[in-house]
Protein backbone atom coordinates (compact mmCIF):
# COMPACT_ATOMS: atom_id res chain seq x y z
CA UNK A 1 0.00 0.00 0.00
CA UNK A 2 1.35 3.71 -0.66
CA UNK A 3 1.85 5.68 2.54
CA UNK A 4 -1.06 8.84 2.38
CA UNK A 5 0.80 10.65 5.31
CA UNK A 6 2.34 13.31 2.95
CA UNK A 7 -0.83 13.21 0.57
CA UNK A 8 -2.97 14.64 3.34
CA UNK A 9 0.02 16.39 4.71
CA UNK A 10 -1.15 15.33 8.42
CA UNK A 11 1.59 15.43 10.72
CA UNK A 12 0.26 12.17 13.14
CA UNK A 13 2.47 10.36 15.88
CA UNK A 14 0.04 7.27 17.00
CA UNK A 15 -1.53 7.07 13.72
CA UNK A 16 0.03 5.96 10.31
CA UNK A 17 -1.58 6.23 6.92
CA UNK A 18 -1.78 3.90 3.79
CA UNK A 19 -3.83 3.83 0.17
CA UNK A 20 -5.57 1.28 0.36
CA UNK A 21 -6.94 1.15 -3.59
CA UNK A 22 -9.91 1.85 -4.65
CA UNK A 23 -10.28 5.20 -2.67
CA UNK A 24 -10.36 4.03 0.80
CA UNK A 25 -7.40 5.07 2.86
CA UNK A 26 -6.13 2.90 5.38
CA UNK A 27 -5.56 4.45 8.67
CA UNK A 28 -3.85 2.22 11.54
CA UNK A 29 -3.99 2.59 15.29
CA UNK A 30 0.15 2.03 15.82
CA UNK A 31 1.12 1.77 19.51
CA UNK A 32 1.06 -2.02 19.61
CA UNK A 33 3.27 -1.70 22.73
CA UNK A 34 0.34 -0.43 24.72
CA UNK A 35 -2.87 -2.55 22.83
CA UNK A 36 -3.42 0.87 20.91
CA UNK A 37 -4.93 2.36 24.11
CA UNK A 38 -5.92 6.04 23.71
CA UNK A 39 -3.67 9.37 25.09
CA UNK A 40 -4.35 13.02 24.50
CA UNK A 41 -1.95 12.17 21.29
CA UNK A 42 -3.79 9.63 20.01
CA UNK A 43 -7.44 11.73 20.38
CA UNK A 44 -5.39 14.88 19.05
CA UNK A 45 -4.28 12.55 16.27
CA UNK A 46 -8.16 10.93 15.63
CA UNK A 47 -9.35 14.74 15.75
CA UNK A 48 -6.88 15.96 13.00
CA UNK A 49 -7.33 12.92 10.78
CA UNK A 50 -11.09 13.07 10.67
CA UNK A 51 -11.10 16.91 9.96
CA UNK A 52 -9.28 16.77 7.16
CA UNK A 53 -10.82 13.30 5.92
CA UNK A 54 -14.09 14.83 4.00
CA UNK A 55 -12.10 17.95 2.20
CA UNK A 56 -9.90 15.46 0.47
CA UNK A 57 -11.20 12.65 -2.00
CA UNK A 58 -11.75 9.91 0.21
CA UNK A 59 -14.21 7.31 -0.72
CA UNK A 60 -13.94 5.15 2.62
CA UNK A 61 -11.97 4.75 5.78
CA UNK A 62 -10.44 1.52 7.06
CA UNK A 63 -9.40 1.55 10.52
CA UNK A 64 -7.35 -0.89 11.96
CA UNK A 65 -5.29 -1.42 14.46
CA UNK A 66 -0.97 -2.79 14.42
CA UNK A 67 -0.69 -5.62 16.90
CA UNK A 68 -3.37 -8.40 18.99
CA UNK A 69 -5.72 -5.87 19.97
CA UNK A 70 -8.01 -3.04 18.41
CA UNK A 71 -7.75 -1.10 21.03
CA UNK A 72 -7.66 -1.04 25.18
CA UNK A 73 -9.29 2.13 25.84
CA UNK A 74 -8.00 5.31 27.86
CA UNK A 75 -4.51 5.02 28.49
CA UNK A 76 -4.88 4.22 32.32
CA UNK A 77 -1.02 4.70 33.28
CA UNK A 78 -0.98 7.94 31.47
CA UNK A 79 -4.14 8.81 33.06
CA UNK A 80 -2.63 8.01 36.22
CA UNK A 81 0.16 10.44 35.74
CA UNK A 82 -1.26 13.03 34.79
CA UNK A 83 -3.28 13.51 37.63
CA UNK A 84 -5.43 16.18 36.12
CA UNK A 85 -8.30 18.51 38.16
CA UNK A 86 -12.21 17.46 37.44
CA UNK A 87 -12.41 20.19 34.84
CA UNK A 88 -9.02 19.34 33.04
CA UNK A 89 -10.52 15.84 32.50
CA UNK A 90 -13.57 16.97 30.88
CA UNK A 91 -12.12 19.21 28.83
CA UNK A 92 -10.07 15.55 27.62
CA UNK A 93 -13.65 13.75 27.33
CA UNK A 94 -14.97 17.04 25.20
CA UNK A 95 -11.71 16.10 22.86
CA UNK A 96 -12.69 12.46 22.80
CA UNK A 97 -16.06 13.72 21.14
CA UNK A 98 -14.74 15.94 19.42
CA UNK A 99 -12.82 13.30 17.76
CA UNK A 100 -15.83 10.69 17.51
CA UNK A 101 -18.29 13.30 16.75
CA UNK A 102 -15.92 13.98 13.22
CA UNK A 103 -15.82 10.57 12.73
CA UNK A 104 -19.65 9.49 12.83
CA UNK A 105 -21.20 12.81 11.29
CA UNK A 106 -18.18 12.98 8.81
CA UNK A 107 -19.92 11.62 5.95
CA UNK A 108 -17.41 9.25 4.82
CA UNK A 109 -18.19 5.68 5.60
CA UNK A 110 -15.26 4.31 8.07
CA UNK A 111 -15.27 0.46 8.69
CA UNK A 112 -13.18 -1.17 10.93
CA UNK A 113 -11.42 -3.90 11.48
CA UNK A 114 -11.74 -5.08 14.98
CA UNK A 115 -9.41 -7.68 16.71
CA UNK A 116 -8.59 -8.52 20.17
CA UNK A 117 -8.87 -5.98 23.02
CA UNK A 118 -12.42 -3.84 21.89
CA UNK A 119 -12.51 -2.25 25.32
CA UNK A 120 -13.47 1.09 27.64
CA UNK A 121 -12.56 3.56 25.37
CA UNK A 122 -11.84 1.39 22.35
CA UNK A 123 -15.54 0.33 22.29
CA UNK A 124 -16.36 4.12 22.41
CA UNK A 125 -14.36 4.46 19.57
CA UNK A 126 -15.44 1.34 17.65
CA UNK A 127 -18.86 2.67 18.22
CA UNK A 128 -18.54 5.77 16.41
CA UNK A 129 -17.39 4.26 13.07
CA UNK A 130 -20.21 3.00 10.21
CA UNK A 131 -19.52 -0.41 10.49
CA UNK A 132 -17.27 -2.68 12.47
CA UNK A 133 -16.00 -6.11 11.44
CA UNK A 134 -15.04 -8.91 14.09
CA UNK A 135 -13.01 -11.81 14.16
CA UNK A 136 -12.87 -14.77 16.65
CA UNK A 137 -10.45 -13.40 18.95
CA UNK A 138 -12.32 -9.96 19.39
CA UNK A 139 -13.88 -9.31 22.92
CA UNK A 140 -15.83 -6.02 24.32
CA UNK A 141 -16.11 -4.88 27.34
CA UNK A 142 -16.66 -1.67 29.50
CA UNK A 143 -14.44 -2.35 32.86
CA UNK A 144 -14.45 1.58 33.87
CA UNK A 145 -16.95 0.46 36.82
CA UNK A 146 -14.23 -2.10 38.71
CA UNK A 147 -11.48 0.74 38.00
CA UNK A 148 -13.39 3.25 40.02
CA UNK A 149 -14.29 5.33 36.69
CA UNK A 150 -16.98 6.69 34.71
CA UNK A 151 -16.98 6.71 30.64
CA UNK A 152 -16.67 9.65 28.83
CA UNK A 153 -16.36 8.76 25.38
CA UNK A 154 -19.51 8.82 24.49
CA UNK A 155 -20.51 5.05 25.40
CA UNK A 156 -23.46 6.29 27.69
CA UNK A 157 -24.71 7.82 23.90
CA UNK A 158 -23.51 5.34 21.23
CA UNK A 159 -23.17 1.83 22.99
CA UNK A 160 -26.89 2.25 24.84
CA UNK A 161 -28.07 2.92 21.28
CA UNK A 162 -26.50 -0.06 19.83
CA UNK A 163 -26.91 -2.22 22.68
CA UNK A 164 -29.31 -0.72 24.88
CA UNK A 165 -29.46 0.94 28.17
CA UNK A 166 -29.93 -2.06 30.47
CA UNK A 167 -27.20 -4.06 29.19
CA UNK A 168 -24.72 -0.94 28.88
CA UNK A 169 -25.23 -0.50 32.65
CA UNK A 170 -24.83 -4.50 33.62
CA UNK A 171 -21.25 -4.20 31.46
CA UNK A 172 -20.18 -1.00 33.51
CA UNK A 173 -21.07 -2.40 36.89
CA UNK A 174 -19.76 -5.86 36.58
CA UNK A 175 -17.08 -5.88 34.00
CA UNK A 176 -19.09 -8.25 31.42
CA UNK A 177 -17.38 -9.49 28.37
CA UNK A 178 -19.16 -10.20 25.04
CA UNK A 179 -17.82 -11.64 21.99
CA UNK A 180 -18.18 -14.23 19.46
CA UNK A 181 -21.72 -14.96 17.86
CA UNK A 182 -23.60 -13.09 20.97
CA UNK A 183 -21.63 -9.91 20.85
CA UNK A 184 -22.78 -9.74 16.71
CA UNK A 185 -26.72 -10.84 17.62
CA UNK A 186 -26.32 -8.09 20.29
CA UNK A 187 -25.01 -5.12 17.70
CA UNK A 188 -21.11 -4.82 18.79
CA UNK A 189 -20.65 -5.35 15.37
CA UNK A 190 -22.37 -6.08 11.59
CA UNK A 191 -20.03 -8.68 10.27
CA UNK A 192 -18.32 -11.87 12.31
CA UNK A 193 -15.53 -13.65 10.28
CA UNK A 194 -13.50 -16.51 11.43
CA UNK A 195 -10.77 -15.64 8.94
CA UNK A 196 -9.14 -12.18 8.86
CA UNK A 197 -11.63 -9.17 10.22
CA UNK A 198 -9.02 -6.89 7.79
CA UNK A 199 -9.70 -8.25 4.99
CA UNK A 200 -13.36 -8.71 5.21
CA UNK A 201 -13.43 -4.76 6.16
CA UNK A 202 -11.30 -4.22 3.10
CA UNK A 203 -13.98 -5.83 0.96
CA UNK A 204 -16.75 -3.67 2.39
CA UNK A 205 -14.90 -0.93 2.25
CA UNK A 206 -14.18 -0.86 -1.30
CA UNK A 207 -17.81 -2.14 -1.79
CA UNK A 208 -18.66 1.03 0.16
CA UNK A 209 -16.32 3.42 -1.63
CA UNK A 210 -17.89 2.61 -5.09
CA UNK A 211 -20.93 4.55 -3.98
CA UNK A 212 -21.42 7.88 -5.08
CA UNK A 213 -20.17 10.22 -2.49
CA UNK A 214 -23.27 12.50 -1.70
CA UNK A 215 -25.36 9.41 -1.44
CA UNK A 216 -22.29 8.31 1.00
CA UNK A 217 -22.26 11.53 2.72
CA UNK A 218 -25.92 11.48 3.16
CA UNK A 219 -26.03 8.14 5.14
CA UNK A 220 -23.05 8.58 7.22
CA UNK A 221 -24.47 11.44 8.86
CA UNK A 222 -27.91 12.21 8.12
CA UNK A 223 -29.08 9.22 9.67
CA UNK A 224 -27.39 10.02 13.30
CA UNK A 225 -28.47 13.76 12.81
CA UNK A 226 -31.94 12.22 12.06
CA UNK A 227 -32.00 9.61 15.38
CA UNK A 228 -31.45 12.95 17.42
CA UNK A 229 -34.62 14.18 16.30
CA UNK A 230 -38.28 14.62 16.84
CA UNK A 231 -40.42 11.71 14.76
CA UNK A 232 -41.74 15.26 13.20
CA UNK A 233 -38.87 17.74 12.27
CA UNK A 234 -36.94 13.50 11.48
CA UNK A 235 -39.90 13.52 8.88
CA UNK A 236 -38.93 16.74 7.30
CA UNK A 237 -35.57 16.10 7.35
CA UNK A 238 -35.26 13.24 5.59
CA UNK A 239 -37.40 14.22 2.66
CA UNK A 240 -34.69 17.21 2.58
CA UNK A 241 -31.90 14.97 2.45
CA UNK A 242 -33.81 12.37 -0.21
CA UNK A 243 -35.02 15.73 -2.02
CA UNK A 244 -30.80 16.35 -2.66
CA UNK A 245 -29.40 13.36 -3.06
CA UNK A 246 -32.34 11.14 -5.61
CA UNK A 247 -32.04 13.69 -7.89
CA UNK A 248 -27.97 14.21 -8.34
CA UNK A 249 -27.19 14.13 -11.83
CA UNK A 250 -24.96 11.42 -10.72
CA UNK A 251 -27.59 9.30 -9.73
CA UNK A 252 -29.18 9.60 -13.53
CA UNK A 253 -26.81 6.63 -14.87
CA UNK A 254 -27.48 4.55 -12.48
CA UNK A 255 -31.12 4.95 -12.54
CA UNK A 256 -31.17 4.36 -16.04
CA UNK A 257 -29.38 0.92 -16.10
CA UNK A 258 -32.14 -0.30 -13.57
CA UNK A 259 -34.61 1.17 -15.73
CA UNK A 260 -32.80 -0.53 -19.39
CA UNK A 261 -32.06 -3.56 -16.91
CA UNK A 262 -28.55 -3.53 -16.93
CA UNK A 263 -27.65 -3.14 -13.62
CA UNK A 264 -27.79 -5.81 -10.92
CA UNK A 265 -30.75 -6.77 -9.10
CA UNK A 266 -31.52 -6.78 -5.09
CA UNK A 267 -31.90 -10.87 -4.67
CA UNK A 268 -30.30 -13.31 -1.54
CA UNK A 269 -27.15 -14.77 -2.91
CA UNK A 270 -27.80 -18.14 -5.14
CA UNK A 271 -31.23 -16.60 -6.37
CA UNK A 272 -31.37 -15.92 -10.15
Amino acid sequence: MKPMDGILGLPLDRLTLADGGEGVLVATLSRPEKRNALDATAIEDLVRLFDAVPRHDVRAVLLRAEGEHFCAGLDLVEHHGADRAPHEFMQLCLRWHEAFNKLEYGGVPVIAALKGAVVGGGLELASSVHIRVADATTYFALPEGQRGLFTGGGATIRVAAMIGRPRLVDMMLTGRIYKGREALELGFCQYLTEGSSEDLAMDVARKVAANLPLTNFAICSAVSHVQNMSALDASYAEAAVAGIVNTQPLARERLAAFANKTAARTRPEGES
